[in-house]
């Protein structure tokens, strides 16, 4: 007698949200980012592990607010994982200036516009940085697809 196997019911694409998957990987980037720079700015080194768990966050929150299984949730995922690590090292500078010139963060904040910004990045750029932000990605584009249900093999069943 042969096993027989039967096929379990795909995910509803009905039931996947791009647009929820997006809010909520939006909201880990900003969480891990935040938290990245707080680890810095306590301890005073930029501990890259961080990005690691950034990617992971933004990638189960993809995962499950967004309940897709296609590659569109998997390239959010290591899209906003890439951006949250990047938000976090800028953060942590904003924050280390702040301290040093002692100029309000918010202040720092709302005066930030895009040459300011890529010169900050390119200032405090370190090549390690690319080891933990590709990691980063690879977790964010991991974690983010929902399992797809594979057949089910029932010895004994012959439908």
């Amino acid at each position: 007698m042969e096993p027989m196997t039967t096929d379990v019911a795909p995910l509803n694409p009905e039931t996947h949200s791009l647009p929820l998957a997006l809010i909520a990987g939006c909201a880990a980037a900003a969480v891990g980012a935040a938290r990245w720079a707080a680890v810095t700015v306590v301890t005073g080194l930029k501990i890259g592990w961080v990005a690691v768990g950034i990617g992971f966050l933004v990638g189960y929150a993809v995962r499950v607010f967004g309940k897709g299984s296609e590659p569109a949730f998997q390239a959010l995922g290591a899209v906003l994982s890439l951006l949250g690590c990047l938000a976090g090292n800028l953060l942590m500078v904003c924050v280390f200036v702040s301290r040093q010139e002692n100029i309000p963060l918010l202040t720092i904040l709302t005066h930030l516009h895009p040459s300011i910004i890529l010169n900050l990045m390119v200032e405090t750029f370190s090549p390690m940085d690319l080891l933990f932000y590709g990691i980063a990605v690879y977790e964010g584009y991991r974690f983010s697809r929902a399992p797809v249900p594979r057949a089910v093999s029932v010895p004994g069943l012959n439908v």
